[in-house]
């Protein structure tokens, strides 16, 4: 017969932060530690949930609440469902993509706190099955999205009616933040850093800006004219500065249109890591809404945002940068739009935006 070797003595501390259940912790492996004598026992008392599937700009948006929830909940594991859980950051405990095994594994958990922040249908109805003794933000009443309690009802409603959403004065952050009962303080984006690769060669003594000259294929009303991009390139280079031009496949074929016409920088495009780190090294990024803007937030960049179809009050830049809209512009969350608003953004107020958060003298043209 096998013979058990286990010790039936043998302490287990199954409330720690770093006990897996089904593999060594990491201490164990590193140190040999065992739970009797393991220094970096951290006993947990409380378990919290976000949910937030969604795009990684609105993953990297909602990251601010992490630190609050460590202040509020220092004894807490937060754990975290999202389509991209590579972006977050080590605060986040678990990091649990959102597929049929991790939500096999949630359904069987009991939660202290859960806070579900989309209003999608299968985020909103995993909220309603999940066990949690306190919840915040979206839930599924009777087969529609709706907001778990009063302090979501605000951001719910803004999302039904443009009139509302348009008159709507608060950032992102501040509306998350008051969804979960919460006041904002300023609380940053969090990002993951590690595997960041920012080996990139560039000139010394030169001011960086990158361009990221797209912003999805879905809202093509938010992009700006080519030879706009092709204007400003040129212009930033007679500064002095280096010029890179930032993007996706889907930009691939334009950037090197401008990169030919402008003489500015092109790499390529790359794994989402190897493009943060690209990012990195820019002093200042020119962008349309888009999950570069967050990024450049995240990495506390300077920034120049382009904006038609959002309400602007929505963004937080920390003071790290200037919103430029085009004049009266009349489209509000469309895919295109009717007059091609953002032709009436000219390459002037982008250059001298530029200009004056880079401290730079401008030259006249």
């Amino acid at each position: 017969m096998p013979v058990n070797r286990m010790n039936s003595k043998t302490i287990l501390h199954a409330d720690c932060r770093f006990f897996l259940g089904y593999i060594p912790c990491r201490f164990h492996k590193s140190e040999g530690a065992h739970c009797e004598n393991c220094s970096h026992y951290d006993r947990i008392e409380e378990k919290i949930l976000i949910i937030k599937l969604g795009a990684i700009g609105d993953v990297i948006r909602t990251t601010p609440l992490l630190q609050k929830l460590k202040v509020e909940h220092p004894k807490a594991a937060i754990w975290w469902l999202t389509l991209t859980p590579e972006i977050l950051p080590p605060t986040v405990d678990r990091k649990l993509k959102f597929d049929l095994a991790n939500t096999l594994y949630i359904e069987n958990v009991d939660f202290d706190l859960l806070i579900n922040l989309d209003k999608d249908t299968e985020a909103c109805a995993l909220a309603k099955r999940i066990s949690a003794k306190i919840k915040f933000g979206f839930t599924l009443i009777d087969g529609i999205p709706s907001p778990i309690n009063s302090l979501a009802r605000q951001k719910y409603v803004t999302g039904l009616f443009d009139d509302i959403s348009k008159a709507n004065t608060k950032s992102y952050p501040e509306e998350i933040f008051e969804i979960c009962g919460y006041y904002f303080n300023g609380e940053k984006y969090q990002i993951n850093r590690d595997g960041i690769d920012d080996s990139w060669k560039f000139p010394a003594g030169k001011k960086i800006v990158g361009l990221n000259t797209g912003c999805g294929v879905r809202w093509k009303s938010r992009l700006w004219p080519e030879e706009y991009w092709i204007e400003l390139a040129k212009r930033l280079k007679t500064l002095g500065n280096e010029v890179v031009l930032l993007g996706g496949p889907d930009e691939d074929e334009k950037n090197r249109r401008i990169q030919s016409a402008s003489g500015a920088l092109y790499f390529g495009y790359f794994p989402l890591k190897k493009f943060i780190g690209l990012m990195n090294r820019c002093d200042l990024i020119v962008t349309a809404v888009s999950m570069a803007m967050h990024i450049a937030i995240a990495l506390e960049k300077k920034l120049v945002l382009f904006n038609n179809i959002f309400n602007k009050n929505e963004f937080e830049l920390y003071g790290l940068g200037k919103i430029l809209e085009p004049p009266e512009c009349r489209c509000y969350f469309v895919a295109e739009c009717d007059r091609n608003c953002m032709k009436d953004l000219k390459t002037d107020d982008v250059y001298d935006a530029v200009v004056e958060l880079l401290g730079a003298p401008a030259v006249s043209f």
